[in-house]
């Protein structure tokens, strides 16, 4: 993208801001995009695409540990807080019936392997070229998209998997509910146990935001830096949602039909009859990412306007689904 008319004066999290409006407009309305509102999403299709963030949050956070102490990464670096491979990992084992250290070698996954999405590959290997690239200030921006995404989005879309998917939501960390993704920890919680409340994610990202402006001064080249990866990250997601329809685990599943692994996630008998659309997951996954951060959903009052816009979408596409 270009910065032209952008005043990089300004702090790095204003900037972000306004950089990565047009990329995410963009996204929102591209023909990915309106392909994956065209049909129905399988449960099988969801686990892929949470096996698909599970590889990009895994190279992520592996280069955030890594350079943990650079300068621009150090003030925004909590694993404890933000981490989100190990929940990703206890989602997928819960959605397939199986445990965390076996479903690696489920067929979904081994298809994924044998077949990586291009979208996934492209992402992964854009984040370990940063890190490997001796100036991983970068890698910032692929935090700032990621984890924002998922603190602004998390409640609600926590509450919208767990209707679409008959799951049983809890407030207690590890409650292996499926749910995992969605929820954060308290910022100040020395043990790590207590869940974030809406009022407390916001105090996340103002953390997040905070710590940002701090590791980037007044350097308008890492600012620059940053919000062209910014807006880049917005794409790499962009591919990645595509990947849903285009690397469909179906095929390579319909071949493993005996397989218990595949037989516990057939969505008729295990999830109490919810017809589950691709509008249900793809709108809740891509508002937590690409709409929530900026759209004017975050925030107490933000939150209750999503929610209510939610729930009215959500009875005129179930009305004859919800029993």
């Amino acid at each position: 993208m270009s910065l032209d008319g952008l005043d990089l004066t300004q702090p790095l999290s204003a900037i972000l801001r306004e950089s990565t409006k047009a990329a995410h407009d963009k996204i929102q309305h591209s023909s990915g995009a309106a392909k994956l509102l065209s049909g129905e999403l399988s449960k099988e299709s969801y686990v892929h695409f949470l096996m698909m963030l599970h590889h990009i949050y895994s190279a992520l956070e592996e280069s955030l540990d890594l350079h943990s102490t650079h300068p621009m990464i150090e003030p925004v670096y909590n694993p404890t807080l933000l981490r989100r491979a190990p929940a990703l990992s206890a989602d997928i084992a819960t959605l397939l019936g199986v445990s965390e250290s076996s479903w690696d070698s489920h067929p979904i996954h081994l298809s994924l392997l044998a077949s990586p999405s291009k979208g996934m590959t492209a992402y992964v290997d854009r984040i370990l070229s940063i890190s490997n690239s001796g100036d991983p200030t970068p890698l910032v921006a692929h935090a700032y998209v990621r984890y924002l995404g998922d603190l602004s989005g998390g409640q609600n879309i926590r509450h919208i998997l767990a209707k679409a998917y008959g799951l049983k939501e809890t407030d207690a960390v590890g409650a292996g509910d499926g749910l995992e993704f969605y929820r954060f920890k308290e910022l100040g919680s020395a043990s790590g146990v207590k869940i974030a409340s809406i009022g407390e994610m916001k105090r996340i990202k103002d953390w997040f935001r905070r710590g940002m402006d701090e590791g980037a001064g007044d350097d308008v080249q890492v600012k620059a830096a940053i919000a062209q990866e910014a807006s880049a990250v917005f794409f790499y997601n962009g591919d990645l949602f595509n990947a849903i329809i285009l690397d469909s685990p179906i095929t390579a599943l319909s071949s493993n039909s005996t397989h218990k692994k595949a037989e516990s996630i057939d969505s008729t008998n295990a999830y109490n009859g919810f017809a589950v659309s691709v509008l249900t997951v793809v709108t809740a996954v891509s508002l937590a990412h690409f709409f929530v951060v900026l759209g004017g959903y975050s925030g107490p009052r933000g939150y209750a306007k999503l929610g209510a816009a939610a729930e009215q979408w959500l009875s005129g596409l179930w009305g004859t689904a919800v029993h």
